[in-house]
């Protein structure tokens, strides 16, 4: 049995059904004070235990990928189900100092953390790899956080924002 050709609408629609988080990749340049930048990513996955290393998909146009570059480090911020409206800011074309006005965060080793998010990694870029239309950006894990309260995490699913309950 041989493959056929998939065209982009569906393949898009058919690996929609594969659940994943929502997480905001965050940095900031040292060399520029307009501070902070980020932007919301469901591309994100724990690749090796030993040594540990985290990847993030950036899209080429990403305005975040050009500062990870500079900085070689980035922060990855785990949304709860409660935080779709942080999602959607992330992933809008406002400006960048406009995303981060009334967004409580705190400067980690000069990486942005985000104020009430379910889990925080920190990472130090290790090797960005050509894919397509993105770029793959392998960190190695240099701090990890989590609060001691259970919440819900943020899916992306079919095209839309979920929960574990629905």
């Amino acid at each position: 049995m041989s493959l056929h050709s998939v065209e982009p609408a569906r393949y898009r629609w058919v690996i929609g059904h594969f659940a994943t988080g929502v997480c905001v990749i965050t940095t900031q340049s040292s060399a520029d004070p307009a501070g902070p930048v980020g932007m919301t990513a469901n591309a994100v996955c724990s690749v090796s235990l030993e040594p540990l290393l985290l990847l993030v998909c950036f899209d080429r146009s990403a305005r975040t990928l050009p500062i990870v570059r500079e900085t070689r480090r980035f922060g990855v911020n785990v949304l709860s189900a409660g935080q779709r409206e942080l999602a959607k800011l992330f992933a809008s074309k406002v400006p960048e100092a406009e995303k981060f006005a009334g967004v409580a965060h705190r400067l980690h080793d000069g990486v942005p953390v985000l104020e009430s998010t379910l889990a925080w990694v920190g990472c130090d870029l290790t090797e960005l790899v050509d894919a397509g239309d993105h770029v793959i950006a392998l960190g190695a894990v240099r701090q990890a956080e989590a609060p001691d309260v259970e919440r819900e995490p943020l899916l992306w699913y079919r095209g839309g924002f979920g929960t574990l309950a629905g």
